[in-house]
């Protein structure tokens, strides 16, 4: 019985995805156990003097610390694909919660900042397309990679600098209403929007130079209208291969942000968990990027033969399969000889 072609896709993605599940979580689990410090003195307040040896090892033997670290891992991933991420050392409490509680603050920062970079982005790339004048099409085709090579954290320090600290314009720290949000918002857009502009403004240079666009320009067709209607379109596509460096950047950036705007959410659990060596909290977060990571990723495989037929499964089979045209099959006559006389 052989599968839909969708399907078939599905299930490949769905493979894939947990292959990057399952590294994620290995990858994390060694760099936490490689990295200097007893996650036991976490457990027990900070300090190990005051306790005696039988509590120490009776706090080993609860988390499974005094077994081999290959035991270790084993316990940990089997736990982890029952979905039970355990409890944090700094606070006892589950991991599942905890990231939970701290999600909506990262998601209200992650859409507030990538509804400007969505609209920016584009608009930067349009403008610098249809700039007339080629010193003004040069600047404004400099200005992604420079938004992109930006620091996060510095661009972040210098809009508190301007528009808190001498302004007084919004909050400087924190994370009261909206106003608490415009710059760290601002702070990672910057960022995002200078990548999604120079995306697009490579696919915008390719679309231009197609058949198609030569074609209704001797028609006729204006300029913006062409660009507007036809190339942008195409354009648009490559926006959806990127989706998923869209996100991570996204993830990325919420940690930094987070800290430097001292906004309680996911970025700043994230922060605190490596510096307090939580494994298990840290080893949740892990999980829950990789996971949103993979969604993104098969989101974007199953819309992108939507957007763009050709690359539909079905039609990609369809063409492989197709039968060659057949050759004539009547003799080509050959050229007239002229005739040699004796």
């Amino acid at each position: 019985m052989r599968l839909h072609p969708t399907a078939g896709l599905v299930l490949r993605r769905l493979g894939h995805g947990a292959v990057v599940l399952w590294a994620a979580f290995t990858l994390a689990f060694l760099v936490l156990y490689v990295l200097p410090g007893d996650p036991v003195a976490i457990l027990l307040g900070g300090d190990q003097s005051t306790a005696t040896p039988e509590e120490i090892a009776a706090v080993r033997a609860e988390y499974n610390l005094d077994r081999p670290l290959f035991v270790q891992y084993l316990l940990a991933l089997t736990s982890a694909l029952r979905f039970d991420l355990g409890n944090s050392f700094a606070t006892g409490q589950p991991v599942l919660e905890a990231i939970g509680a701290a999600l909506p603050s990262t998601v209200a920062l992650a859409v507030a900042a990538l509804v400007p970079a969505l609209v920016g982005g584009p608009l930067l790339a349009v403008l610098a397309v249809n700039a007339r004048r080629p010193a003004l099409r040069a600047l404004l085709s400099e200005l992604p990679g420079l938004g992109v090579a930006l620091p996060t954290f510095w661009a972040g320090l210098m809009l508190l600098q301007v528009f808190s600290f001498r302004l007084g314009w919004v909050p400087a720290l924190g994370a009261e209403g909206l106003l608490g949000l415009v710059l760290p918002a601002a702070t990672l857009a910057l960022p995002l929007g200078a990548m999604v502009a120079q995306v697009l403004l490579r696919a915008l240079d390719r679309a231009w130079r197609e058949q198609y666009v030569t074609t209704f320009r001797a028609a006729g067709m204006g300029r913006p209208r062409l660009l507007l209607s036809h190339a942008l379109r195409v354009a648009s596509l490559s926006l959806l291969s990127v989706a998923g460096v869209i996100t991570g950047n996204l993830l990325g950036g919420t940690v930094i942000v987070e800290t430097v705007f001292t906004r309680s959410g996911l970025g700043r659990l994230a922060e605190s968990a490596v510096s307090s060596q939580d494994i298990p909290l840290v080893l949740g977060i892990v999980v829950f990027s990789a996971v949103v990571f993979v969604l993104v990723n098969l989101a974007t495989d199953l819309l992108y033969p939507l957007a763009d037929p050709r690359t539909r499964p079905a039609v990609r089979t369809a063409a492989q399969r197709a039968p060659e045209a057949p050759r004539p099959q009547h003799p080509v006559p050959s050229p007239p000889t002229e005739e040699v006389r004796a």
